[in-house]
């Protein structure tokens, strides 16, 4: 706090106008929550030990069944996996009805479907088999890429 001890003008208790702000109780009041919050942050965490039992996976049959896949090559062929080693040429009518038969499920709706396509596959076909199966209710949709080694 700044006070005008002399100077012209003003009677004997005039001391001017000060503009100065003042943080000094600021950083008080910063110093002791600082201080209060160092002491309360290790007091408020409660550790509570519990012996959980081994994760195991679950004995599901369902897990045994080879995943569904929807192969595309180029110029628009489509084939879908029946199976771990039939596949079967489908088109774009019939995709959803050889999914469940593929699938062979009360709700194949519900399984997840697999898309792997030909290096050389336009977009546009790629997309179109997409949106078919959307149409047909499959929305649990993973795509394949696959590293063969060649560049």
């Amino acid at each position: 706090m700044a006070a005008k001890l002399s100077g012209g003008g003003g009677g004997k208790f005039d001391l001017g106008q000060n503009s100065d702000m003042n943080v000094t109780p600021f950083v008080d009041v910063m110093l002791v929550l600082l201080i209060i919050f160092m002491v309360v942050a290790p007091i408020a965490t409660v550790s509570i030990r519990l012996d959980l039992p081994p994760a195991q996976p679950p004995k599901d049959p369902t897990h045994d069944k080879p995943p569904t896949f929807i192969s595309i090559q180029d110029g628009g062929l489509i084939y879908v996996s029946f199976g771990a080693n039939q596949i079967k040429p489908s088109s774009m009518d019939r995709l959803g009805s050889d999914l469940a038969a593929s699938l062979n499920k009360p709700n194949p709706t519900d399984e997840r479907i697999f898309i792997r396509a030909d290096r050389h596959v336009k977009y546009r076909q790629f997309m179109d088999v997409i949106n078919q199966l959307q149409l047909d209710g499959y929305f649990k949709i993973g795509l394949i890429a696959e590293d063969l080694g060649g560049g």
